[in-house]
Parts: C-alpha cells; sequence; structure tokens
C-alpha cells in the first residue's frame, strides 16, 4: 500500500510496532513519567513522552520513536520571545534543552526496563529516542553482555 509515494508498512508489522509502543508506553508510566502514543484521544497538546509508531515499510531510523513534549505554556513563551525578534532569549532554548535532558532519561529507563533505545540521529528531531524492540528478542550471541560496576 503507498501513501504520498511511501510503501507503507503490512497490517502485520504495524501490529507489531503497535506491541512494541505500547510497551514503551507502559514503560514510562511505570517510571512515573505521562507517557501516551501520538494521535491518542487528547493528546495533541498533553506534556510527556509522545511515543511515535512510524508507517513506514522501510525507514532510515526505527519505527517506534520517543519524543519529550514540553508544557504548552513554554513552547509559547519561545513562540512569543522568537516573533518578538528576541531570539536570543532563555524561553527561546528552555524547551529543546528540556527535550535534550529527558532524552538521556528516556534512554536509560528504556534501557534498563530490557528496551532498546538509543539516540536519534536526525537533524529534524535531535531530542527524540529510538526504539528497536526489548534485548529479549535478539539472539543470545548479540544480548549485551555488560554488568555495571558494583553489581
Amino acid at each position: 500500500m503507498t501513501e504520498y509515494g511511501f510503501t507503507r508498512a503490512s497490517e502485520e508489522f504495524i501490529s507489531l510496532r503497535i506491541e512494541l509502543a505500547d510497551l514503551v508506553v507502559q514503560t514510562l508510566r511505570r517510571a512515573g513519567l505521562h507517557a501516551f502514543r501520538d494521535g491518542e484521544a487528547g493528546s495533541p497538546d498533553q506534556p510527556g513522552a509522545v511515543v511515535y509508531v512510524d508507517p513506514d515499510a522501510e525507514t532510515a531510523s526505527a519505527s517506534v520513536s520517543v519524543g519529550w513534549r514540553c508544557d504548552a505554556s513554554l513552547v509559547q513563551a519561545a513562540v512569543d520571545a522568537l516573533a518578538s525578534g528576541n531570539v536570543d532569549a532563555p524561553a527561546v532554548r528552555h524547551p529543546g534543552m528540556i527535550g535534550l535532558h529527558m532524552q538521556s532519561a528516556l534512554i536509560k529507563i528504556l534501557l534498563s526496563a530490557g528496551i532498546i533505545a538509543t539516540l536519534e540521529n536526525d537533524n529534524m528531531n535531535p531530542d527524540h529516542v529510538l526504539v528497536f524492540g526489548k534485548v529479549s528478542d535478539l539472539p543470545p550471541a548479540l544480548r549485551p553482555t555488560f554488568v555495571p560496576p558494583g553489581r
């Protein structure tokens, strides 16, 4: 199936991606964060961890990703500063800095729960987290063996 010239993943693959996205949401909620899938009812301006499912058949990155959404008042303060020509105002950089700090926390939370997550290497979404699956889904030879000191 194609939409806008992009080949879409089969329903089977979309279902697996949604299952992974739901696991990510559940994991982040268990950690005490507000988390939800993109497009859920009432989610357009909700702050918290937004979990995205990519419907493309072939993606340059992971098919599930997570981004941090700040409260709308912080975003509005940045927009207001930019609109007034004050591009150096702290309010302009604040939402982006929060997103970058949360990126690190999100990765650590997901990794500690056995979910493979890493930094997004994309200028369009530099604060997003890529999610690839569960460590338990990897063949034993590919599973990480590192044990942090003190364990």
